[in-house]
């Protein structure tokens, strides 16, 4: 990007710098968590995580590995700041959401450090426009805990698989139940809307199932209202891992590959909603 080369100050001075030619390979992952205003971002060595979270109950991240940069320099062993992600997202597709075939948009970002703004130059076909976001002091993500020896059960999906089950979900239901087990039904999504109940089961050996691996039988109640944000990564990833733990919390974690074949995750952690009634 020579154009903004000459326009950048001493590489030094930012405690974060990352490179993109195509500045979609990070928009398209951070559309999938957008489901709130503000995100916290957390930068390392390894690359960039930005969290999301609403009323204590559900948190999205993404992860952009570092490879994923044509540049990646983090000065500092970590950095954190809080940003405006609707903000942020315009300002990625300033030239357009889809641009003209064969046209990228170019991206380079940086950050000086505490109190500074994020600092965007993008550039297509010549034309350099320069975003400045102010960035706030990070709130703390919550700890949700989820680690996996604690893990139960675990399923892998094809995600095409569960966008045509979320597709046929009755959203009338409050809840989504979800039962994995190492017996039948296995792994079954039920509702109970304004038409009644209804069930989906996925036997083990269903050629959608990547992976099943369920060590005891959990019935887990979570709310259709908090899962619904997580259907934006499923509608880009390939494949989902579905993971219980002990407490009954969900993971769910997209594999999402972008337009450079190159792949991302975006996970997604929600609490159970309540008991589940004695059947």
């Amino acid at each position: 990007m020579p154009l903004l080369t000459q326009q950048i100050q001493d590489e030094n001075e930012n405690s974060l710098v990352a490179s993109l030619d195509n500045v979609r390979n990070l928009s398209t992952i951070l559309k999938a968590i957008h489901f709130k205003d503000f995100a916290t971002c957390f930068a390392t060595k390894n690359g960039i995580k930005v969290t999301v979270e609403n009323a204590k109950c559900v948190q999205a991240n993404a992860f952009i590995q570092a490879e994923i940069f044509q540049e990646f320099v983090v000065q500092e062993e970590s950095v954190t700041f809080r940003i405006n992600l609707t903000v942020l997202l315009d300002c990625l597709s300033i030239f357009g959401s889809s641009p003209m075939p064969g046209t990228l948009t170019a991206l380079r970002m940086c950050y000086q450090g505490y109190g500074h703004p994020l600092m965007l130059f993008l550039e297509e076909g010549g034309v350099v426009t320069v975003c400045k976001i102010n960035t706030q002091e990070p709130e703390e993500t919550l700890d949700f805990d989820f680690c996996s020896t604690n893990v139960i059960n675990k399923i892998i999906l094809q995600s095409e698989g569960l966008r045509e089950a979320f597709s046929e979900l009755d959203m009338t239901s409050e809840v989504l139940q979800i039962t994995m087990s190492p017996n039948k039904p296995y792994f079954r999504l039920s509702t109970f809307g304004n038409a009644g109940s209804s069930h989906l089961d996925y036997p083990k050996d269903s050629d959608l199932m990547e992976a099943f691996h369920c060590n005891q039988t959990q019935v887990n109640r979570y709310k259709i209202s908090l899962l619904k944000p997580s259907t934006k990564a499923l509608v880009l990833s390939c494949k989902v891992s579905i993971r219980t733990d002990n407490r009954g919390f969900l993971s769910l974690q997209y594999m999402i590959r972008n337009e450079d074949g190159q792949i991302c995750f975006v996970e997604y952690y929600c609490c159970p909603d309540e008991e589940v009634p004695e059947s």
